[in-house]
């Protein structure tokens, strides 16, 4: 296989059917697996995350002696033949990564490319630096799978609501006084605390009240938060009848039916609460989980590890590349994100990078080419595409994809 200098690469993907995925034919994701993998749609089954890289616990395939039919992919002989993991193919092509990405981080791609279906909320998270992930990796690795913080962006394919970060110290002390199931849990003292707070006490002493408030509501039994969070949906419920709810109070009635009696229901008040519409984007690190998830919690450890940083989160609303084409370029080194949508007739490059890139094409036909590799593609194809390469795009019909590869941040930084 290193035999040749590798063109574009078909790759066959993972899907993940957690809980708060869509169910079914509902979810975009089993769509994309579907179209993937030619594997039929279980109509009782959630299709949750689908999954594009060299993560180990849901590895891409490198697809060999391929050809399209109608948008799919036919195998010589069946699906599993001719299938090797994205990883061990790297391995026999190193190349493809260009020198830098390998001397950084080897044949393992530093990004997992995801498409989320989501149905109900995920859990509260956040993730751990470097040096700590690789300490919680070793302590507990079955519970912390990764040994490197965990940079993510959540791009809208649709509208998305999230809560992230939390909300400015005035929003705080306005949630202490309307919503007083927050202080029967935390106690008085604490509540208190928080509001004689004022701009002119030190970033160091507000961190520490945060982080004491958000540890005792986080780390309350679970009779106590049942009974605050019962409280507190009465207390709305009535509410409605009388003067309505604000969208925070609306959101939070949606959280309790989705997880009854979890402290995130009343946790959410502390949060930024953000709608991102279509194309737009939040990046963020995580993942320890508090809250809002039947997964297993580390209470203590999320509660610590926050930076308790206040104020809304940063919008990227991407910036165009050309007429078709916007780039989404978070300040992390491991990736950025290309969407471009094609009308028909039109064509577009991609220009050739030091880096390797993954290309999923969400709707619509086309080709994609590079020097003498040409692949015609349709929804839920995923190409790899080698460092070095220019990519040439065409549709007749329209067509939607998606890029994900190595941040240009990192290149810069590289060269200087």
């Amino acid at each position: 296989m290193g035999a040749e200098f590798p063109g574009i690469v078909r790759l066959r993907c993972s899907v993940k059917r957690y809980e708060w995925g869509k169910v079914g034919e509902e979810s975009g994701v089993a769509r994309l697996y579907s179209s993937n993998s030619g594997e039929e749609i279980d109509g009782d089954e959630p299709f949750a995350e689908f999954w594009m890289g060299t993560h180990e616990s849901g590895p891409s395939s490198v697809v060999a002696n391929c050809q399209m039919r109608d948008g799919g992919v036919e195998r010589e002989d069946g699906f599993n033949r001719n299938l090797v993991s994205l990883k061990d193919w790297i391995l026999h092509n190193p190349s493809v990564l260009g020198d830098k990405v390998f001397q950084k981080w080897g044949p393992n791609l530093p990004f997992l490319f995801k498409v989320l279906s989501v149905a109900k909320a995920l859990s509260i998270q956040a993730h751990p630096d470097n040096s700590l992930a690789a300490i919680l990796h070793k302590q507990q690795p079955q519970v912390y799978k990764d040994d490197n913080h965990k940079p993510e962006m959540a791009l809208a394919l649709t509208e998305f609501e999230a809560l992230c970060g939390f909300v400015v110290l005035e929003e705080i002390k306005s949630v202490l006084q309307n919503v007083p199931e927050i202080t029967d849990v935390v106690g008085t003292a604490s509540a208190n605390q928080v509001l004689r707070l004022s701009k002119e006490d030190g970033e160091k002493k507000r961190k520490e009240v945060l982080q004491s408030l958000f540890t005792k509501l986080m780390s309350a039994s679970k009779a106590v938060i049942s009974d605050a969070v019962s409280k507190l949906i009465s207390r709305l419920n009535m509410r409605i009848k009388v003067r309505g709810l604000t969208e925070k109070e609306e959101l939070v009635l949606r959280l309790e039916k989705q997880y009854p009696g979890d402290v995130g229901v009343i946790a959410s008040f502390l949060f930024n609460y953000v709608k991102l519409k279509f194309g737009e984007a939040l990046y963020l690190d995580n993942v320890v989980r508090a809250g809002l998830t039947p997964k297993k919690l580390d209470v203590q450890t999320l509660c610590s590890i926050l930076t308790y940083k206040q104020g809304f989160p940063e919008i990227l609303r991407g910036v165009p590349s050309n007429p078709y084409t916007v780039k989404y370029l978070p300040p992390f080194d491991e990736f950025e994100v290309d969407q471009c949508i094609l009308p028909q007739g039109a064509s577009t490059v991609f220009p050739a990078i030091p880096g390797p890139s993954v290309f999923l094409v969400m709707k619509g036909r086309g080709t994609v080419r590079q020097a003498f590799s040409e692949e015609l593609v349709g929804e839920g194809d995923v190409l790899f595409t080698p460092a070095n390469a220019q990519i040439s795009v065409r549709t007749t019909s329209g067509l939607s994809l998606y890029r994900a590869g190595i941040s240009s941040r990192f290149f810069k930084k590289q060269n200087v």
